[in-house]
């Protein structure tokens, strides 16, 4: 990936430029009709935040866990892995227009119940003057490189954008593009402690219809804090593999959502073992237990009221274990909160559309908040 990325910078002038105390590279004007007189920045130059280790720890510098667990996790997680979810590049500017330039691990740009804006969109928001980000634009790409105008016409200002990369394709390489005219200033990754999310499709951010719209991206915004996604479509199911690898990283808190992958006897067999691997690593991190949404159609299913009863049966066990043994700091959070009484905030009874993220965040946010997040 090194040599790809050396071919393709070299064919571009570059100059260097001081931004948020760090010291960046970026290309020159634009030449062709294609973005024609802009002046490109390409984000691994200041960094992406979202990541949990290093560039120089992953394979691939979009990758979601580090180069080591290759082999270590089950391939299907390994692969899912290989998923921008939840990073985001942001940078200052006072452009009329932003464009992007980036290109997709896969040409599969869409699923049946999730859009492309969501499965390999790049998603903007720009930081208002009350200090409220905002969204702005989304990419409707329809090949797997994609260079286009994000956003034309923006009114005259100095604002913060922010770039959330696509939640169910990898992200090749990324680039903002600005008038030649314009100020651009690189804004380095925070370096607060994240919030740690290990879960399932949903945590990944099936169904949302952009990358900005899942319940993690949207509380990163309210708590203005780092999120490390490390939600694996189908495959959230409390691994001591996976495990090993949340406990590298430093969060401020850790949310395990995985019960929307899990029957009740894996729950009673993995998730206090989980919790205690955890707790081991770092002693003083709060985590929070969730149980998993109702589905839409439980009323009417069979089976699907006794999957809900047994799995959350089981995480209440682990959980209530846990505090007996002197556990602090351990939050719960039950799935009747996850979703509306309505049911009216899915896409296929399962994953939430965006009304049901927002409603997931909601839920979240006051445990969170007690858990010092």
């Amino acid at each position: 990936m090194l040599q790809a990325k050396l071919n393709r910078r070299q064919l571009l002038q570059r100059s260097t430029f001081t931004a948020a105390g760090i010291a960046v590279a970026t290309s020159s004007v634009a030449m062709g009709p294609q973005g024609a007189g802009m002046q490109w920045h390409d984000v691994e130059d200041w960094g992406i935040e979202g990541k949990g280790w290093a560039a120089g720890q992953t394979e691939k510098y979009f990758d979601r866990l580090p180069k080591k667990a290759k082999g270590d996790v089950r391939d299907a997680v390994w692969n899912l892995s290989r998923h921008s979810a939840g990073m985001l590049a942001r940078f200052r500017t006072d452009a009329d227009e932003i464009w992007v330039d980036y290109k997709l691990t896969s040409s599969k740009l869409a699923m049946p119940h999730m859009p492309a804006t969501g499965v390999s969109g790049v998603d903007l928001y720009a930081t208002d003057e009350s200090g409220q980000c905002r969204w702005v634009a989304v990419t409707r790409p329809a090949t797997q490189t994609v260079k286009t105008r994000l956003v034309g016409n923006l009114l005259p200002g100095t604002r913060e954008y922010t770039a959330y990369l696509p939640l169910y394709n990898g992200t090749e390489y990324l680039r903002i593009g600005v008038p030649g005219k314009a100020t651009f200033e690189a804004v380095a990754p925070r370096t607060k402690k994240p919030i740690v999310f290990y879960g399932t499709s949903i945590t990944h951010g099936a169904c949302a219809s952009r990358p900005g719209m899942p319940h993690p991206a949207i509380l990163g915004r309210r708590f203005q804090r780092p999120v490390v996604n490390l939600g694996f479509s189908g495959n959230g199911k409390m691994e001591t593999e996976v495990g090993k690898y949340l406990c590298e990283l430093d969060p401020v808190v850790y949310v395990i959502d995985c019960l929307p992958n899990m029957v009740g006897h894996e729950v009673a067999a993995r998730a206090e073992p989980l919790v205690r691997q955890l707790r081991k690593a770092r002693p003083k991190t709060p985590v929070l237990l969730v149980e998993d949404r109702t589905y839409a159609n439980a009323g009417f299913v069979r089976g699907a009221k006794k999957r809900h009863a047994d799995s959350r049966g089981a995480l209440r066990t682990a959980y209530e274990r846990l505090v007996a043994d002197g556990f602090e700091q351990i939050g719960y959070l039950e799935g009747e909160s996850l979703l509306g009484e309505d049911r009216e905030d899915t896409t296929d009874g399962s994953h939430p559309s965006d009304l049901g993220f927002y409603r997931h965040a909601n839920a979240m946010e006051d445990e969170l908040r007690k858990l010092g997040c």
